[in-house]
């Protein structure tokens, strides 16, 4: 396969020139507050952006997430970025306004600007640069900026069930260091009940502490933990107690109620099932009838008010190092760049639970940012690599089609 110098040249060529766009069109973004979902006023910055670089159709679906459409090809190419951001936490914590940021060294440090609003200036011009240079024939691109960090799946789940739009391939835009990751851990999110008896505290020998009866669950769950399944690629499952929440008439009364919330990352090869039998059988045989174990579900209405009722069920994904997808994301690398980049995993949890895990459809991650700056007052990222993945974002369209034709 053989790409023409004329065309690294020219995509390079943008890149410098545009370099200082692309800066104040992220910039622009990490300034608009979108925390808790509420990504009506970024997405209409997005949906202006699109509109100006001549995409066909700039929509916002039911849910609220904005979509771009550019070409018109048979066949549909989708590039995936959450514009929604966690919380700033503490204000007191950031050396900086974690809204209007800080530039430094030649990096942005400000809410979202790693995770991950960092590729979608890429993303929405590199789409833009490959039809018109041509480089998209054969597609129709589509950006979707959505809500992710409330619950990971649910937007892209909707768009393809709710809305009808299912892409062929995905190029999700989470953080990977400029790398071509293929896959991470899921996850299935659990709560254990615990029923007791109340009683006045100073009469406790009357009550049945509902804490007391979950401390066998708990510690089974320490010790489960280094005993769960591994894989090669994906490494080793993980259970953890992430909170606990307790119904009393008072401090100064026997809890009636305790509920453990759980996380549980899900290794290649286990399923919901496995994970909510492995915590069953941590309950005693004699507190069966008192203690039982849900898998949380997630019914909170968007900013719309739009509903999709999901389970809080994120399955494990990860695509061949061999697959086409994959090997399209490195030669384009390669075109632009003159050397491989490094093909990898994710430590969190991507949309990807979606688009690969439930529905199949072939995916990769590729993005500026290193991901463990995510969701701490160090979010970053460099704005050479924010500037340089719009090359390979117009590239990638025109390498995917020669391989997958």
């Amino acid at each position: 396969m053989t790409i023409s110098p004329e065309v690294i040249q020219q995509l390079q060529a943008r890149v410098e020139e545009q370099r200082d766009t692309l800066v104040t069109f992220l910039r622009e973004l990490c300034a608009i507050p979108s925390m808790e979902s509420q990504i009506g006023p970024v997405g209409e910055r997005v949906a202006e952006e699109m509109r100006r670089l001549g995409f066909h159709k700039v929509w916002f679906d039911s849910m609220g997430n904005i979509v771009g459409e550019i070409g018109n090809g048979p066949r549909t190419l989708l590039y995936d970025s959450h514009i929604d951001t966690v919380g700033v936490g503490d204000p007191e914590a950031w050396q900086w306004d974690p809204f209007q940021g800080k530039v430094e060294d030649g990096m942005l440090w400000a809410r979202g600007a790693c995770d991950e609003k960092g590729s979608t200036p890429g993303m929405i011009y590199g789409l833009a640069w490959a039809h018109e240079m041509g480089l998209l024939d054969g597609w129709r691109g589509v950006y979707f900026g959505n809500m992710e960090e409330w619950c990971d799946g649910i937007a892209p789940h909707a768009l393809v069930e709710h809305e009808g739009l299912k892409p062929d391939f995905v190029v999700i835009g989470e953080p990977t260091k400029m790398g071509i990751y293929r896959g991470h851990k899921g996850r299935v999110e659990l709560q254990v009940f615990s029923k007791g008896k109340s009683a006045h505290a100073a009469s406790n020998q009357l009550g049945d502490n509902a804490i007391y009866k979950l401390l066998p669950v708990i510690e089974g769950i320490r010790d489960l933990n280094d005993q769960l399944p591994t894989d090669d690629f994906l490494g080793q499952g993980r259970i953890t107690v992430s909170k606990m929440d307790v119904e009393t008439p008072s401090i100064n009364a026997v809890p009636d109620l305790a509920v453990l919330t759980i996380d549980r990352r899900l290794t290649w090869g286990e399923k919901k099932e496995d994970a909510l039998l492995q915590v069953e059988q941590l309950i005693p045989e004699h507190e069966r009838s008192n203690i039982e174990v849900k898998m949380m579900f997630y019914e909170d209405p968007s900013y719309t008010g739009f509903v999709f009722p999901v389970d809080k069920y994120f399955p494990a994904w990860q695509i061949p190092e061999e697959s086409l997808i994959v090997q399209a994301g490195q030669r384009t690398y390669e075109a632009l760049w003159g050397e491989p980049t490094h093909i990898g995993k994710w430590s969190f949890s991507t949309n990807g639970i979606y688009w690969n895990g439930k529905a199949g459809i072939p995916s990769i991650g590729f993005g500026p940012g290193d991901e463990v700056t995510a969701h701490t007052t160090e979010d970053s990222v460099s704005l050479d690599d924010v500037a340089r993945s719009a090359a390979w974002y117009a590239l990638f369209p025109t390498i995917l089609k020669e391989l997958t034709a």
